[in-house]
């Protein structure tokens, strides 16, 4: 973790100072909400991955199998076949951000109340209903699609893809704090995690109340994962890729372990990747298409 730690510290401080040209203060401003925006998708998408995979007893299935970036792709389209690609530029800013949050926890907490208050179906039905809201998602979101203008069609493409480079920095605040506040709940339930490892029966048996905990943690997850999609667009594979990592480094199961390890990799891959991209190879492509190429390849092989 120390190690982790140090490489976060030198990668996102090379990302800030490395190559300033010009008047430092305005190229602070610019890679400091950049920076920024790398810290909370770290730690929303590696904290999110984490936890959905101790509730879910599968190191395979990642939150994005809930329909959370469905959902973000299907209202970005409705948005823009209702009234044009404009719309994605005039409504930028924290309302937006914030009724996107809403809308995307909202929806995973009728889903999870329907699943587990009236149908008692489990944690493997509320998967299954997640997977089929997906795909009917993506097939609406689709169909939308083929109906807009071309250049409605480009905007909304260009909306769609992780835009770690483009955050407001006005929205940081608020997403740093909702960052903080996950991980303060987070922090003093780690433990918990660590018996909910453990199984249902096994954890019910040395005193949690495996339906509560269940839904308090699925529950952040939604939060974290929808924040981070509304702040920095769908990043379906990162938090798999860095939670995976993150078990084999971590060296012990514990989440007081394991949750550092993930968050320290997030930010080295993010910082790391948009170092190497932009100040070594002065590409301008969008590094999350480069991370998910990464992270999808490392999914179909596990």
């Amino acid at each position: 973790i120390a190690i982790a730690a140090l490489l976060a510290v030198v990668t996102m401080a090379g990302y800030l100072g490395w190559n300033i040209r010009g008047n430092f203060e305005f190229a602070m401003q610019l890679r400091g909400a950049t920076a920024g925006a790398m810290l909370v998708a770290a730690f929303a998408q590696a904290v999110a991955a984490v936890i959905f995979h101790t509730v879910t007893a599968n190191r395979i299935l990642s939150p994005s199998v809930m329909g959370f970036d469905s959902l973000f792709v299907l209202m970005q389209t409705v948005l823009v076949a209702l009234f044009g690609g404009q719309v994605l530029a005039d409504t930028q800013g924290t309302p937006r951000l914030v009724v996107q949050t809403l809308v995307m926890v909202g929806f995973a907490t009728l889903l999870y109340r329907w699943l587990f208050v009236r149908l008692a179906g489990g944690l493997y039905v509320t998967l299954l209903v997640g997977v089929v809201l997906g795909m009917a998602f993506n097939t609406v979101s689709t169909f939308l699609e083929r109906l807009l203008h071309p250049t409605d069609y480009d905007l909304l493409s260009l909306a769609l893809f992780g835009r770690l480079t483009s955050v407001d920095a006005a929205q940081l605040p608020l997403a740093f704090a909702v960052c903080a506040a996950v991980g303060v709940v987070v922090w003093r339930r780690r433990h918990v995690l660590d018996g909910l490892l453990l199984g249902r029966e096994l954890a019910t048996s040395i005193g949690i109340d495996h339906r509560r905990e269940l839904t308090i943690m699925l529950a952040l997850v939604a939060l974290l994962v929808s924040f981070s999609t509304a702040l920095v667009g769908p990043m379906t594979f990162f938090g798999f890729l860095v939670a995976t990592l993150a078990y084999q480094l971590a060296g012990s199961h514990q989440h007081a372990q394991v949750l550092p390890m993930a968050f320290l990799l997030g930010v080295i891959g993010l910082a790391g990747g948009q170092f190497v991209l932009q100040h070594l190879f002065y590409a301008s492509g969008f590094l999350t298409v480069i991370l998910e190429f990464v992270g999808g390849i490392v999914f179909l092989a596990i």
